[in-house]
């Protein structure tokens, strides 16, 4: 019997990675014992860094089993130890209710709009040969609908037009044809092994446009205040209106933003980083092929489809630029509109349209129950403390270099949140040493943070999306090809708020 319960623990995953979780489980109450023994006042402290190391180890074998158990019961062993409460994880949740409501619905809204996303980018791809342009159309375009979007909502549109492109290819080299919408595009059995090699490039290629694409939302969710959901909390503080906080922090953000689309020109141009693949002319024929059936046999309903769409997107960029309601009101409102005027009214049907977003929204749920975690035990505190009791003169370099680091190994949101309450209490807002401190906190924690898929919650959604296996697209592999950005970008960032704040 405890054979087969052992088999059954974490499925498919590796024996290693099973025996590492089990071990990390028994492990951490023996630890607090000890702790408790010795060092009683900080055995929650230490012990609640190991629990957070725990958790990224989890998420960087992604690829090996999904975060969400191993991740899951790290967390219910912290509330079981004591340190943190299932009230503070529901306080933490439900602070975070607009981003949980934007990834189940906006999502799902997304999912209806397919068919015009995938025309939009084919088109894209076959008009532009020159793959740096293509990188940099992707970063730049990302780049702009994140600063009126969010860079949730622009992630998902990215995933599922790299999910679409790549069902399109591996249906194909299957020996299947394109239109068969049935096709198992996860089964690589019915390749052919001459075939391999061109899949693995396409593969390289589709990771380079994500990539850069992901990039590029934080490049624009860093300039205004619906980019990103800390800055919300950031201008309510400082009293800024949408204009307003892109004034201030344009000083910062323009160099940045510039600096970043000429670093993904360089990147291409140069192969850094495990860029620069180039899209095989045999994939560039099958989508010229696919293309072409699609403009001879568009029928009448696909044309009413693609305009629905097109009118609903319209709606969806003037929803959210003006921010009429909640990111995810605004995405279940589009997901009504599509599925009532394109007729999809059967519970299958919709059911397909979650089955992207809801694995990660309840890995996010465990994500903040490690947040918790960090706020009962105080683990941030030490940094904080520190940085406060510095010369005002240096406090904004060294808060974007304290908000930088704790983003990459937290939730940026998380880390903004807190420490713009802290600078709250101790420095009157509206005074110029408050502005710097909060452009300070807002650039710390949106550029840095891109260093992991910790940081952010777009990298981590895309880490762990259906796309990420397909192209291989591992949590060190995201850290490698996302390192010349964090380091350039990282650099620009301080000397900015160096030189000028």
């Amino acid at each position: 019997m405890l054979n087969e319960i052992q088999k059954l623990f974490l499925g498919d995953a590796p024996s290693w990675y099973k025996s590492t979780i089990i071990g990390f489980l028994i492990f951490n109450p023996i630890l607090l014992i000890i702790l408790n023994a010795f060092i009683p006042e900080n055995s929650g402290f230490v012990l609640g860094w190991i629990i957070l190391l725990q958790f990224i180890f989890t998420l960087a074998m992604a690829l090996k089993c999904y975060p969400l158990q191993p991740g899951g019961l790290l967390a219910i062993e912290a509330v079981i130890l004591g340190l943190t409460s299932t009230d503070t994880i529901y306080y933490e949740i439900s602070e975070n209710l607009k981003v949980i409501l934007l990834l189940i619905f906006m999502v799902a809204g997304i999912y209806f709009m397919k068919n015009l996303m995938l025309t939009i980018f084919t088109k894209l791809l076959l008009s532009i040969r020159s793959k740096t342009f293509l990188s940099l159309l992707f970063c730049a375009s990302a780049a702009i609908l994140s600063a009126f979007l969010d860079a949730l909502t622009v992630t998902a549109v990215l995933i599922g037009v790299m999910i679409g492109f790549y069902r399109i290819y591996h249906a194909v080299i299957s020996g299947n044809d394109f239109r068969n919408q049935e096709h198992d595009f996860k089964d690589n059995s019915q390749i052919d092994s001459l075939k391999e090699s061109e899949l693995e490039d396409f593969k390289g290629f589709l990771r380079d446009l994500v990539m850069h694409g992901a990039v590029g939302t934080a490049l624009g969710g860093v300039c205004t205040t619906v980019g990103e959901p800390q800055n919300l909390v950031i201008a309510g503080k400082a009293g800024w209106d949408f204009m307003e906080f892109f004034l201030q922090m344009a000083p910062i953000t323009m160099p940045i933003l510039f600096t970043g689309l000429v670093t993904c020109v360089l990147l291409e141009k140069f192969s850094v980083a495990g860029f620069g693949n180039q899209l095989p002319s045999n994939v560039r024929n099958i989508f010229n092929d696919y293309s072409d059936y699609r403009n001879k046999n568009i029928t009448t309903n696909d044309k009413a489809v693609l305009l629905i769409e097109s009118i609903v997107l319209i709606f969806l960029v003037l929803a959210l630029a003006f921010s009429i309601a909640a990111v995810g009101l605004i995405g279940l409102t589009v997901m009504v509109l599509l599925t009532s005027f394109k007729g999809i009214t059967k519970e299958h049907d919709l059911g397909e349209a979650f089955h992207e977003a809801l694995p990660f929204t309840a890995l996010l749920a465990v994500f903040f129950a490690v947040v918790s975690v960090i706020y009962d035990q105080k683990l941030f505190d030490p940094v904080i403390n520190y940085v406060l009791l510095q010369d005002p003169s240096v406090q904004p370099s060294l808060f974007y270099i304290a908000n930088g680091f704790l983003s990459a190994v937290s939730d940026n949101v998380f880390v903004a949140t807190i420490y713009i309450k802290q600078v709250a209490l101790t420095i009157p807002a509206g005074t110029e040493q408050f502005n710097n401190l909060a452009i300070a906190i807002n650039v710390g924690t949106n550029i840095p943070s891109i260093a992991t898929p910790n940081g952010q919650a777009a990298f981590l959604f895309l880490l762990t999306s259906s796309l990420a296996p397909l192209i291989n697209l591992s949590y060190f592999r995201m850290v490698y090809m996302a390192l010349p950005y964090t380091i350039i970008l990282s650099i620009v960032g301080y000397i900015a708020i160096y030189t000028l704040l």
